[in-house]
């Protein structure tokens, strides 16, 4: 099922959508059944996240699209900014 991002950022206010980010690092562990991915863009110091299944190919270099909305994660009792992603495409 192919989801339109301009229907997502209409129906909820809270997301963006941004095409041809370059990804500068792509790391990925396992968490259980998941595996957590996390990409940092250029030109952003706040790290992008997100859950899937199975391993990618690594993104490193690559241009992507992605809808994503701002949340906070606590580490050791430090609040940070992150970024989850919703979608996320090749360019």
């Amino acid at each position: 099922m192919q989801s339109d991002p301009k229907k997502l950022v209409e129906k909820h206010a809270s997301l963006t959508h941004t095409d041809l980010m370059k990804v500068m690092s792509h790391v990925q562990r396992n968490q259980g059944d998941w595996v957590l991915h996390t990409l940092m863009v250029e030109g952003c110091n706040v790290p992008f996240k997100f859950k899937r299944k199975s391993k990618y190919q690594t993104l490193k270099g690559a241009r992507v699209n992605m809808t994503y909305y701002p949340a906070q994660e606590t580490v050791a009792g430090i609040d940070l900014d992150i970024m989850k992603v919703v979608r996320i495409k090749r360019g």
